[in-house]
């Protein structure tokens, strides 16, 4: 069999080269690494939950804090994302994460590069439509935004008191 060729069927052939799906060279060649801009680990879960409080918005809770120097991570923020057992089955839960994936991607440069942000949705993200979805998210990364400046801008007015 040539390893050149794509086997369509019972008797199609198609060389890999005409195939419009295999066509990659409109793709850019790096990528942002969105994988540095997620929490991963359970402890990172955990601190952003005890230096935080939680935030509420219309279809999710969030919960945030800024790192520090102490703090050995990438540069970047980072998202973490919650989906228990409460929103729905394994196919329910995997979707809404899909989803809130794909709206933080999109959004992810409205964060500072110091902060850390946890996500929980509602049930009700799994039927919102998308823009929507997206409006909501990039809402609560410019009011987490607005938060962080405030903090900052009152420690450095307190300072030269």
């Amino acid at each position: 069999m040539d390893m050149g060729v794509l086997r369509l069927g019972f008797r199609a052939w198609v060389p890999l080269r005409e195939n419009p799906l295999r066509d990659n060279k409109n793709m850019p060649e790096e990528g942002p690494d969105l994988r540095s801009s997620r929490l991963r680990k359970h402890a990172d879960y955990q601190r952003v939950y005890k230096e935080s409080r939680k935030h509420f918005s219309q279809s999710m809770s969030y919960f945030f804090r800024t790192r520090t120097e102490q703090d050995n991570v990438p540069e970047g923020p980072r998202v973490g994302l919650t989906a228990g057992r409460v929103l729905g089955k394994a196919v329910e839960r995997n979707r809404i994460k899909r989803r809130m994936r794909e709206v933080v991607r999109i959004n992810l440069n409205r964060l500072p590069r110091t902060v850390d942000v946890v996500l929980h949705p509602r049930k009700s993200v799994i039927d919102m439509e998308f823009a929507k979805l997206e409006n909501e998210v990039a809402r609560i990364f410019s009011t987490v935004t607005s938060h962080i400046d405030k903090k900052f801008n009152t420690r450095d007015e307190g300072g030269r008191r």
